[in-house]
């Protein structure tokens, strides 16, 4: 039999990123309604309300919206782990961000920086964009750690800009360039 994802673009030796489907969860729960608040306020950086109602809409529809691309992340294995999409994309600037989301069993793997790998090679060297800027409060070590493992700068910080968990955290600020990624991962 052969492997339909031989020569798979969106794949490397850890993560295959897809389109979501209907059917994935983390654990019991829907992607959309995964209760890891802690993931959802570091990432998001507000706590998150109850879900009331569940919005649908045909993928025709989310198209049509003209949002940036957003990936489901499986392992190799096939399981789904994750989400991956592009936050802001500003191409008369050639500027973008990313927002990556890993449930909790499968954080701390290197899964995260294998679709970052991925979705950061797309932006830079097929859509010819310039910057990565990224920035996250400053209790979330995991995205620190994987901002420097990737190579980002750190830019800046925004003091006491984000009230989390009780008290006011500062912002860090990060940048990747198209060259400093290309003559680091190439």
């Amino acid at each position: 039999m052969q492997d339909i994802y031989e020569k798979y673009y969106w794949q490397n030796d850890k993560v295959r990123l897809r389109a979501h489907r209907p059917e994935d969860k983390c654990g019991d729960y829907p992607y959309e309604e995964d209760l890891d608040s802690e993931m959802w306020a570091l990432c998001s950086e507000e706590m998150v309300l109850p879900v009331a109602a569940k919005e649908t809409r045909t993928s025709d529809e989310i198209a049509r919206n003209e949002k940036p691309p957003a990936f489901a992340i499986e392992n190799l294995a096939g399981d789904y782990i994750g989400s991956i999409r592009f936050n802001e994309i500003n191409e008369r600037h050639g500027t973008f961000e990313i927002g990556l989301m890993l449930w909790r069993d499968y954080r701390n793997k290197g899964y995260g920086k294998s679709a970052m790998k991925i979705v950061l090679e797309y932006a830079f060297n097929e859509r010819r964009l310039n910057k990565c800027n990224a920035d996250c409060i400053d209790c979330n070590s995991a995205s620190v750690y994987l901002m420097n493992s990737l190579g980002f700068t750190h830019e800046g910080r925004v003091r006491e800009d984000i009230f989390f968990n009780g008290k006011f955290h500062d912002r860090l600020l990060f940048g990747l360039t198209a060259n400093e990624y290309n003559s680091r991962h190439i």
